[in-house]
This record gives C-alpha cells, sequence and structure tokens, in this order.
C-alpha cells in the first residue's frame, strides 16, 4: 500500500487524482474506493491505496482514506 493527498476529485464525474509520495499524480475512479454506500473523496484528504498500471496509464485501486497520523501505513 502507498500512501498520497487527495489533489481533486469531481462527484459528478466520479473520478479524480491522487498525489503520490514522489511528486506525481495518479488517476482514481470512484468504483476503487473501498467501502460501502456513495463513495467519494475530499480535496487534501489523505487515503492508501495501490497503484496499478492500466491499459490507459496508472491509476489507483483499493482507495481507503485515513486518519493523518495513519497515512504513512
Amino acid at each position: 500500500m502507498e500512501s498520497g493527498t487527495v489533489k481533486w476529485f469531481n462527484n459528478a464525474k466520479g473520478w479524480g487524482f491522487i498525489s503520490r509520495g514522489d511528486g506525481s499524480d495518479v488517476f482514481v475512479h470512484y468504483s476503487n474506493i473501498e467501502g460501502e454506500g456513495y463513495r467519494t473523496l475530499r480535496q487534501g484528504d489523505p487515503v492508501v491505496f495501490e497503484c496499478k498500471d492500466g491499459p490507459r496509464g496508472r491509476f489507483a485501486e483499493l482507495v481507503r482514506p485515513c486518519d493523518p497520523q495513519n497515512a504513512s501505513a
């Protein structure tokens, strides 16, 4: 698992980007956010995730918001 910060997320479109620790950004889709019900992310929130390579580039999956103290977990 890798940690990062939500750069931005568009609820209407269901996607956005996470800033990674190395300064690069990775795409995130709402379907890859873990949890029940309405899944969204808020700008600036810390998250943990797995980064995968897909046909359209890198993307985040198994995305989970976390407490700032646990962002490096």
